[in-house]
């Protein structure tokens, strides 16, 4: 078979077709060897078929895209050596497009396109051919596969997908800065011919920008272009297929280019010279005016500092920069004072913050002008000769004293006059007046400086012809001391007296407090009080450091027979006249423990001695507090219980009172009463002790346990007391309705041969010291108050 076109439809196509006629289809169609063909079969292998006499002959077909003709167009001819022409063999075309894009003559093997084409859609087409005997349908030549390729024409203009496009580039860049690179693209094959070869050119943007032709690099083209005078340029591209010659397909794009600012321009005030009016009566830091240089640059770039450069503007008033509107805004840095000085002359300087060293040779970027201020003449208030008043008065003044006085002038050229009040508001306007014309503050009432040491008063003044103009100064009154005041003991801490003191020991040491200021109250002096008789258990020492010390002037005290004394003490100062006071402080005895030396009382050290915490002694005292709930519930539920109405005859009862009593003794002489128990109130008025002798003279002082046959009562009837009592228990109708037992302590007396005990012998005490007793501890305080001076049972 031969594969052979009749025709050339492409002008570039006629040097092959004249080769394809000329020497049959040798350019196209490769004629494989006759005596071996192949057959792919189903499984991927290769069939091998000897037909020696016999060629199948193929090779690939081309058709152009886009054919608009009102035939078909033909593509190509399948011919086998097997076909003599007489119609006996069929052609049969399968594969891609078969039978719908392509179709084929059976009996000459014509192949003809029925569409156009597109090669950007589809390249080529893949198709197998077989020649069949049209009598048996054995196949004469093996199916072989052949491509139709679809010949590109120029139909695709370029394209820009991504425009248009935005870019920027810095005013004043130079010539051939880089400003953006577009891309075309072209859909159409760029492997054959032209079509797709595209050169880029500039339509629109001239002169200022040029555009490379292959790359599409978009650069500037002229030199100092400035923002200030055109900021936004239009540029359009051109993209032409064909390399840019004639009859090639192009498209464009547009790109929006704008200059970037730089600082390339100064600032400069539109004039040279400017005037402010500004009152003297303008308040210090406010705002007076504003000043402005404009700059035509944007963002950081006009960026101003303003400044005073002249000292006689820099000293009075202070400019800043607004960051919104950049105005120079003038405030005032101290009073104006139209009197003193009427004109001031500002030289006002405006310098960029960001300045570019690359356009330094412009010159400097700043510029400065000159402001001149006018003070204006107002009606001020009255102003004080100081800005604060110190005084000071002696306390117990009487009222009307003189403090001093204050001084205020009106500062305009009128000179009116002035006048003084206080401002009502304040506290301590009860304590003072001004007088309305002369200034001079007087008291109204006697000062206490123990009460109120310093006043705080304001005086105001106002103009007698503008009265609503009010100027304001502080006054502070120091209210002097006198020694009005008698010095006192200071007792903060209770003074404690251990049994164990020994005479000339000092118990403690005393200050003294004065209310009154410390020129009058650095010096005590103390004494005890003259006019009292000399205290036999304690004496007062003065120091004469301004403490005075009290020292025990007998052995052994004791918290039994005594445990509370008093010592007055006198205390003068050194104040000018000298004033005293007396005061009394008591002495509480109790045992003590030393531990250094700190001194407390036995029963404080005990629970210090035992290691009781705070937390231990809570502990403790809610166990109490709950047991004791406990208790009283019981008794509660057990009262609550109700008795019945009627009680049988048969129904005998006893109440039976049982109480623990050993009975009198040398130490317990309190029998139990029973009257409490039944009333308590009674048993509070009749109470009476029983652990008494028969009444026989008046004893006076304390109980004694032990006595000595030189100090017994004299001889009683003790048969008859017992029955006194007796008849007086017998008549007690506060008694229960049973019997009772009451004892009565008495042993008796009169044995010839007295006591033996040596704790009553009237004899003289060794002359042995045995105050060393003291020293060994309170194993042996007991042993040391039995051999102790028999002075210690003396009492004040």
């Amino acid at each position: 078979m031969r594969i052979s076109t009749t025709s050339c439809l492409c002008p570039f196509l006629v040097c092959l077709c004249f080769i394809q006629r000329c020497s049959g289809a040798s350019h196209h169609v490769p004629t494989k060897v006759p005596s071996k063909n192949q057959t792919k079969l189903a499984n991927g292998e290769t069939e091998v078929h000897h037909r020696p006499k016999r060629g199948w002959i193929w090779n690939q077909f081309f058709v152009l895209e886009e054919h608009m003709g009102p035939d078909a167009q033909y593509v190509g001819k399948l011919h086998s050596n097997s076909d003599k022409g007489d119609g006996s063999v069929r052609y049969i075309l399968s594969g891609e497009g078969a039978g719908t894009i392509f179709i084929i003559d059976e009996v000459t093997g014509d192949i003809h396109a029925t569409k156009s084409l597109d090669r950007e859609r589809k390249t080529h087409y893949v198709l197998h051919a077989q020649a069949l005997d049209r009598n048996t349908e054995e196949a004469l030549e093996p199916k072989s596969e052949f491509i139709i390729k679809v010949q590109d024409i120029n139909d695709n203009a370029p394209k820009f997908p991504d425009g248009p496009f935005v870019a920027s580039v810095p005013e004043m860049s130079e010539v051939g800065t880089s400003v953006l690179q577009v891309t075309a693209t072209d859909a159409d094959d760029p492997t054959y011919g032209n079509s797709a070869r595209i050169v880029y050119s500039i339509l629109q943007g001239q002169p200022y920008f040029s555009v490379d032709p292959k790359t599409g690099i978009i650069r500037t083209a002229l030199a100092n272009m400035d923002r200030e005078a055109r900021e936004h340029y239009t540029v359009v591209i051109q993209a032409k297929d064909m390399a840019g010659q004639v009859g090639g397909l192009s498209g464009s794009t547009t790109i929006n280019i704008t200059l970037t600012d730089v600082n390339d321009n100064p600032p400069k005030f539109p004039q040279k010279n400017y005037q402010l009016y500004v009152p003297e009566s303008a308040q210090v830091g406010k705002p007076v005016g504003k000043i402005k240089a404009n700059d035509e640059d944007l963002g950081v770039n006009a960026d101003i500092r303003y400044s005073i450069i002249n000292s006689e503007g820099a000293n009075m008033f202070s400019i800043s920069a607004d960051r919104d509107t950049r105005e120079g805004i003038i405030s005032l840095k101290k009073p104006l004072n139209f009197e003193r000085k009427k004109t001031y002359t500002l030289n006002i300087e405006g310098v960029n913050t960001h300045v570019d060293p690359r356009f330094s040779y412009l010159g400097s970027f700043k510029d400065t002008a000159t402001l001149k201020i006018t003070v204006g003449d107002v009606d001020e208030a009255p102003v004080f000769s100081m800005d604060y008043y110190i005084m000071d008065v002696y306390e117990n003044s009487p009222s009307g004293t003189e403090v001093g006085a204050v001084t205020a002038r009106d500062p305009d050229s009128r000179n009116s006059h002035v006048r003084y009040f206080l401002d009502r508001k304040e506290e301590g306007i009860n304590y003072f007046r001004v007088d309305e014309y002369s200034g001079v503050i007087y008291t109204t009432l006697p000062l206490d400086r123990e009460d109120m040491p310093w006043h705080n008063i304001t005086v105001m003044a106002s103009e007698v012809d503008n009265p609503s103009l009010l100027s304001h100064v502080p006054v502070t009154v120091q209210v002097l001391d006198v020694n009005d005041n008698p010095p006192e003991i200071s007792t903060d801490e209770e003074v404690i007296v251990c049994e164990s003191s020994r005479p000339g020991q000092v118990i403690q040491t005393v200050t003294a407090v004065d209310k009154d200021d410390f020129a009058n109250g650095q010096r005590f002096s103390f004494a005890s009080p003259s006019q009292l008789p000399v205290n036999p258990n304690f004496t007062l020492k003065d120091n004469e450091d301004s403490t005075a010390s009290i020292i025990a002037r007998r052995r052994r005290f004791n918290h039994l027979t005594q445990e509370l004394y008093e010592l007055p003490i006198v205390v003068w100062d050194g104040g000018e006249p000298s004033l005293s006071g007396t005061s009394t402080l008591t002495l509480r005895v109790c045992p003590c423990q030393r531990h250094g030396r700190i001194r407390m009382c036995q029963g404080e050290a005990f629970l210090s001695s035992a290691g009781l915490s705070t937390g231990a002694l809570i502990a403790i005292l809610l166990c109490i507090v709950i047991l004791l709930a406990i208790v009283v519930l019981f008794i509660t539920l057990r009262r609550s219980k109700k008795e019945p109405l009627i009680i049988s005859e048969e129904d005998i009862r006893e109440n039976v009172v049982t109480y623990d009593d050993e009975g009198g003794g040398e130490e317990d002489t309190e029998a139990f009463d029973i009257i409490a128990l039944r009333n308590p109130a009674a048993a509070e008025e009749l109470k009476f002790r029983r652990d008494i002798r028969p009444e026989g003279r008046k004893h006076c002082g304390p109980p004694r346990i032990h006595r000595s046959p030189s100090v017994e009562l004299d001889e009683v009837d003790v048969h008859q007391f017992i029955k006194q009592k007796l008849v007086e228990a017998d008549m007690d109708t506060s008694v229960p309705p049973y019997d009772s037992l009451q004892t009565y302590a008495y042993e008796g007396q009169g044995s010839p041969t007295g006591s033996i005990s040596p704790l009553d012998s009237p004899g003289t005490h060794s002359e042995q010291d045995f105050n060393y007793l003291d020293n060994w501890g309170p194993q042996f305080q007991k042993l040391a108050e039995l051999y102790g001076d028999p002075e210690s049972d003396v009492t004040t």
